[in-house]
Protein backbone atom coordinates (compact mmCIF):
# COMPACT_ATOMS: atom_id res chain seq x y z
CA UNK A 1 0.00 0.00 0.00
CA UNK A 2 1.01 3.54 -0.66
CA UNK A 3 1.22 5.97 2.23
CA UNK A 4 -2.44 7.06 1.48
CA UNK A 5 -4.05 3.69 1.42
CA UNK A 6 -2.39 3.02 4.80
CA UNK A 7 -3.86 6.34 6.27
CA UNK A 8 -6.98 5.37 5.33
CA UNK A 9 -7.00 1.84 6.32
CA UNK A 10 -7.18 3.09 9.87
CA UNK A 11 -10.50 3.72 8.97
CA UNK A 12 -11.23 0.18 8.86
CA UNK A 13 -10.74 -0.14 12.48
CA UNK A 14 -14.10 1.00 13.26
CA UNK A 15 -17.06 -0.82 13.34
CA UNK A 16 -19.81 -1.40 15.44
CA UNK A 17 -17.63 -2.67 18.66
CA UNK A 18 -14.92 -0.80 18.16
CA UNK A 19 -15.80 2.65 18.44
CA UNK A 20 -12.49 4.12 19.46
CA UNK A 21 -8.73 3.37 18.72
CA UNK A 22 -5.21 4.83 19.68
CA UNK A 23 -2.09 4.95 18.30
CA UNK A 24 -1.12 1.10 19.05
CA UNK A 25 -4.31 -0.39 17.26
CA UNK A 26 -3.90 2.88 14.31
CA UNK A 27 -0.03 1.65 13.65
CA UNK A 28 -1.24 -2.45 13.71
CA UNK A 29 -4.44 -1.31 10.83
CA UNK A 30 -2.02 0.36 8.38
CA UNK A 31 1.03 -1.56 9.07
CA UNK A 32 3.36 1.78 9.76
CA UNK A 33 5.56 2.79 12.53
CA UNK A 34 3.83 5.19 15.71
CA UNK A 35 5.77 8.13 14.20
CA UNK A 36 4.41 7.68 10.52
CA UNK A 37 0.67 6.30 12.61
CA UNK A 38 1.04 9.72 14.49
CA UNK A 39 0.95 11.86 11.46
CA UNK A 40 -1.57 9.77 9.32
CA UNK A 41 -4.22 10.32 12.59
CA UNK A 42 -3.43 14.44 12.67
CA UNK A 43 -4.20 14.44 9.26
CA UNK A 44 -7.36 12.80 9.63
CA UNK A 45 -8.43 14.56 12.46
CA UNK A 46 -7.45 18.12 10.20
CA UNK A 47 -10.00 16.70 7.12
CA UNK A 48 -12.80 16.06 10.23
CA UNK A 49 -12.94 12.12 9.78
CA UNK A 50 -11.47 11.88 13.26
CA UNK A 51 -11.69 13.73 16.65
CA UNK A 52 -9.17 13.57 19.55
CA UNK A 53 -11.35 11.38 22.53
CA UNK A 54 -10.21 10.68 26.25
CA UNK A 55 -6.79 8.62 26.60
CA UNK A 56 -5.07 9.07 23.63
CA UNK A 57 -7.58 7.69 21.48
CA UNK A 58 -9.66 8.61 18.81
CA UNK A 59 -13.23 8.35 17.51
CA UNK A 60 -14.95 9.08 14.24
CA UNK A 61 -15.17 12.68 13.38
CA UNK A 62 -18.32 15.12 12.45
CA UNK A 63 -17.21 15.52 8.73
CA UNK A 64 -18.63 12.32 8.69
CA UNK A 65 -22.01 13.08 9.26
CA UNK A 66 -22.18 15.84 6.98
CA UNK A 67 -20.93 13.61 3.97
CA UNK A 68 -23.43 10.95 5.50
CA UNK A 69 -26.42 13.91 4.96
CA UNK A 70 -24.72 15.01 1.45
CA UNK A 71 -24.60 11.67 0.05
CA UNK A 72 -28.58 10.88 1.22
CA UNK A 73 -29.38 14.13 -0.35
CA UNK A 74 -28.28 13.61 -3.57
CA UNK A 75 -27.82 9.80 -4.19
CA UNK A 76 -30.18 8.97 -6.96
CA UNK A 77 -30.90 5.41 -5.74
CA UNK A 78 -31.76 6.66 -2.14
CA UNK A 79 -33.80 9.20 -3.64
CA UNK A 80 -35.28 6.82 -5.49
CA UNK A 81 -36.22 4.06 -3.58
CA UNK A 82 -37.25 5.79 -0.17
CA UNK A 83 -40.82 6.17 -0.65
CA UNK A 84 -41.05 3.14 -2.75
CA UNK A 85 -39.96 0.77 -0.33
CA UNK A 86 -41.96 2.63 1.92
CA UNK A 87 -45.24 2.31 0.13
CA UNK A 88 -44.57 -1.40 -0.54
CA UNK A 89 -43.61 -2.16 2.92
CA UNK A 90 -47.05 -0.78 3.83
CA UNK A 91 -48.81 -2.17 0.53
CA UNK A 92 -47.76 -5.54 1.46
CA UNK A 93 -46.95 -6.09 4.52
CA UNK A 94 -43.63 -6.34 3.87
CA UNK A 95 -39.94 -5.32 4.92
CA UNK A 96 -38.16 -3.90 2.68
CA UNK A 97 -34.25 -3.11 2.66
CA UNK A 98 -32.82 -0.90 0.31
CA UNK A 99 -28.70 -2.13 -0.29
CA UNK A 100 -25.56 -1.04 -2.12
CA UNK A 101 -22.13 -1.64 -1.96
CA UNK A 102 -18.66 -0.66 -1.99
CA UNK A 103 -15.19 -2.65 -1.28
CA UNK A 104 -16.03 -6.34 -0.05
CA UNK A 105 -19.16 -4.74 1.68
CA UNK A 106 -22.91 -4.52 1.25
CA UNK A 107 -24.73 -1.68 2.80
CA UNK A 108 -28.16 -1.18 4.37
CA UNK A 109 -29.03 1.48 2.58
CA UNK A 110 -32.53 2.09 3.98
CA UNK A 111 -34.89 -0.03 5.47
CA UNK A 112 -38.70 0.03 5.44
CA UNK A 113 -40.24 -2.38 8.01
CA UNK A 114 -43.73 -3.69 9.01
CA UNK A 115 -42.16 -5.37 11.86
CA UNK A 116 -40.78 -2.86 14.65
CA UNK A 117 -38.69 -5.81 15.47
CA UNK A 118 -36.56 -6.05 12.79
CA UNK A 119 -35.67 -2.25 13.43
CA UNK A 120 -32.44 -3.12 15.41
CA UNK A 121 -31.29 -5.73 12.79
CA UNK A 122 -31.13 -4.02 9.98
CA UNK A 123 -30.27 0.02 10.40
CA UNK A 124 -29.52 2.23 7.59
CA UNK A 125 -25.21 1.89 7.21
CA UNK A 126 -25.25 -1.72 8.45
CA UNK A 127 -22.88 -3.18 6.52
CA UNK A 128 -22.90 -7.22 5.84
CA UNK A 129 -20.46 -9.49 3.74
CA UNK A 130 -20.57 -9.90 -0.11
CA UNK A 131 -20.26 -13.42 -0.31
CA UNK A 132 -23.70 -14.09 1.92
CA UNK A 133 -27.45 -13.22 1.85
CA UNK A 134 -29.52 -12.71 -1.43
CA UNK A 135 -28.92 -8.63 -0.77
CA UNK A 136 -25.40 -9.50 -1.35
CA UNK A 137 -25.18 -12.24 -4.04
CA UNK A 138 -27.44 -10.69 -6.27
CA UNK A 139 -25.17 -8.47 -6.54
CA UNK A 140 -22.48 -10.29 -7.10
CA UNK A 141 -24.31 -12.07 -9.98
CA UNK A 142 -24.54 -8.75 -11.85
CA UNK A 143 -20.82 -7.77 -11.67
CA UNK A 144 -19.09 -8.08 -14.76
CA UNK A 145 -16.93 -12.06 -15.50
CA UNK A 146 -13.81 -9.89 -15.35
CA UNK A 147 -14.49 -8.51 -12.31
CA UNK A 148 -16.17 -11.79 -10.76
CA UNK A 149 -12.71 -13.51 -11.85
CA UNK A 150 -10.77 -10.75 -10.03
CA UNK A 151 -12.81 -11.32 -7.03
CA UNK A 152 -12.39 -15.18 -7.07
CA UNK A 153 -8.47 -14.27 -7.46
CA UNK A 154 -8.04 -12.87 -4.29
CA UNK A 155 -11.17 -14.26 -2.13
CA UNK A 156 -11.02 -18.06 -2.65
CA UNK A 157 -11.19 -19.31 0.23
CA UNK A 158 -13.77 -17.29 1.68
CA UNK A 159 -16.13 -17.84 -1.55
CA UNK A 160 -15.56 -21.61 -0.64
CA UNK A 161 -16.43 -21.12 2.92
CA UNK A 162 -19.45 -19.45 2.23
CA UNK A 163 -20.58 -22.02 -0.39
CA UNK A 164 -20.22 -20.10 -3.69
CA UNK A 165 -18.45 -22.61 -5.24
CA UNK A 166 -14.90 -24.61 -4.69
CA UNK A 167 -13.55 -23.72 -7.51
CA UNK A 168 -13.62 -20.48 -10.10
CA UNK A 169 -15.96 -22.43 -12.93
CA UNK A 170 -18.27 -23.21 -10.24
CA UNK A 171 -18.64 -20.19 -8.23
CA UNK A 172 -18.83 -18.38 -11.65
CA UNK A 173 -21.79 -20.58 -12.94
CA UNK A 174 -23.95 -20.08 -9.61
CA UNK A 175 -23.74 -16.30 -10.38
CA UNK A 176 -24.49 -16.95 -13.92
CA UNK A 177 -27.64 -18.79 -12.91
CA UNK A 178 -28.50 -15.78 -10.35
CA UNK A 179 -28.08 -13.04 -12.77
CA UNK A 180 -30.36 -15.63 -15.33
CA UNK A 181 -33.02 -15.82 -13.04
CA UNK A 182 -33.05 -12.04 -11.98
CA UNK A 183 -33.36 -12.68 -7.98
CA UNK A 184 -31.75 -14.61 -5.47
CA UNK A 185 -33.57 -16.34 -2.41
CA UNK A 186 -31.55 -17.36 0.83
CA UNK A 187 -32.09 -18.65 3.93
CA UNK A 188 -30.64 -17.42 7.18
CA UNK A 189 -27.19 -16.49 5.87
CA UNK A 190 -27.11 -13.14 7.69
CA UNK A 191 -29.58 -13.64 10.38
CA UNK A 192 -30.85 -16.99 12.18
CA UNK A 193 -34.70 -17.50 11.27
CA UNK A 194 -34.91 -14.81 8.27
CA UNK A 195 -35.30 -15.07 4.18
CA UNK A 196 -33.90 -12.95 2.12
CA UNK A 197 -35.67 -12.46 -1.44
CA UNK A 198 -33.50 -10.04 -3.32
CA UNK A 199 -33.22 -8.32 -6.98
CA UNK A 200 -30.81 -6.06 -8.88
CA UNK A 201 -31.27 -2.50 -9.31
CA UNK A 202 -29.14 -1.01 -12.26
CA UNK A 203 -28.26 2.49 -13.45
CA UNK A 204 -29.84 3.30 -17.15
CA UNK A 205 -26.43 1.61 -18.75
CA UNK A 206 -26.94 -1.80 -17.19
CA UNK A 207 -24.27 -1.57 -14.03
CA UNK A 208 -25.33 -2.55 -11.21
CA UNK A 209 -26.28 -0.26 -8.24
CA UNK A 210 -27.62 -2.16 -5.50
CA UNK A 211 -30.57 -4.58 -4.85
CA UNK A 212 -34.06 -4.44 -3.05
CA UNK A 213 -34.98 -7.14 -0.68
CA UNK A 214 -37.94 -8.43 0.69
CA UNK A 215 -36.92 -9.90 4.74
CA UNK A 216 -39.12 -12.47 5.80
CA UNK A 217 -39.42 -14.51 9.14
CA UNK A 218 -39.41 -17.83 7.97
CA UNK A 219 -43.15 -19.02 9.10
CA UNK A 220 -44.19 -16.25 7.05
CA UNK A 221 -42.36 -17.21 3.96
CA UNK A 222 -43.42 -21.03 4.38
CA UNK A 223 -46.67 -19.78 4.21
CA UNK A 224 -46.02 -17.55 1.22
CA UNK A 225 -46.31 -18.29 -2.78
CA UNK A 226 -42.86 -18.06 -3.78
CA UNK A 227 -43.90 -16.62 -7.23
CA UNK A 228 -45.44 -14.08 -5.93
CA UNK A 229 -42.73 -12.65 -3.71
CA UNK A 230 -40.29 -13.20 -6.32
CA UNK A 231 -42.82 -11.24 -9.03
CA UNK A 232 -43.29 -8.35 -6.60
CA UNK A 233 -39.60 -7.69 -5.39
CA UNK A 234 -38.55 -7.43 -9.49
CA UNK A 235 -41.27 -5.52 -9.92
CA UNK A 236 -39.98 -3.14 -7.28
CA UNK A 237 -36.79 -3.43 -8.35
CA UNK A 238 -37.88 -2.55 -12.01
CA UNK A 239 -39.48 0.85 -10.65
CA UNK A 240 -36.47 1.78 -8.72
CA UNK A 241 -34.69 1.57 -12.24
CA UNK A 242 -37.09 3.75 -14.23
CA UNK A 243 -36.93 6.56 -11.15
CA UNK A 244 -33.41 6.56 -10.86
CA UNK A 245 -32.96 6.90 -15.00
CA UNK A 246 -36.13 9.46 -14.78
CA UNK A 247 -33.87 11.56 -12.04
CA UNK A 248 -30.53 11.19 -13.90
CA UNK A 249 -32.25 12.79 -17.26
CA UNK A 250 -33.77 15.93 -15.41
CA UNK A 251 -30.71 16.18 -13.33
CA UNK A 252 -28.16 18.71 -14.34
CA UNK A 253 -25.45 17.14 -12.14
CA UNK A 254 -23.24 14.31 -12.19
CA UNK A 255 -24.06 10.86 -13.12
CA UNK A 256 -24.32 8.36 -10.95
CA UNK A 257 -20.91 5.81 -11.49
CA UNK A 258 -21.99 2.14 -10.35
CA UNK A 259 -19.64 1.01 -7.45
CA UNK A 260 -15.95 -0.72 -7.70
CA UNK A 261 -15.97 -3.85 -5.91
CA UNK A 262 -12.58 -4.59 -4.01
CA UNK A 263 -10.86 -7.60 -5.70
CA UNK A 264 -8.81 -8.24 -2.45
CA UNK A 265 -9.62 -7.97 1.56
CA UNK A 266 -9.28 -5.15 3.68
CA UNK A 267 -5.60 -5.04 5.20
CA UNK A 268 -5.12 -6.15 8.51
CA UNK A 269 -2.12 -6.85 10.45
Amino acid sequence: MNSLDKMLSILNGFDETTLSLDVTRAAELCGSSRASTYRYLQALTRAGLLTPASGGTYIIGSRVIELEMLKRENDPLFGSARHLIRYYAEDLGMNVMLCSYYGDKVLCTDFACSDPAMVKLYKPGRSMPIFRGAMAKVILANLSPSQLKNIYAYNETRIAQDGLGEDRDTFLSTLADIRSAGYCITHAEVFEGLVGVAAPVHDSEGRVLGSVVFVVPSDQFDRAEVETLVGQIKSIADEIEESVARKLRQSDKALTTAPRPRRFLVYDA
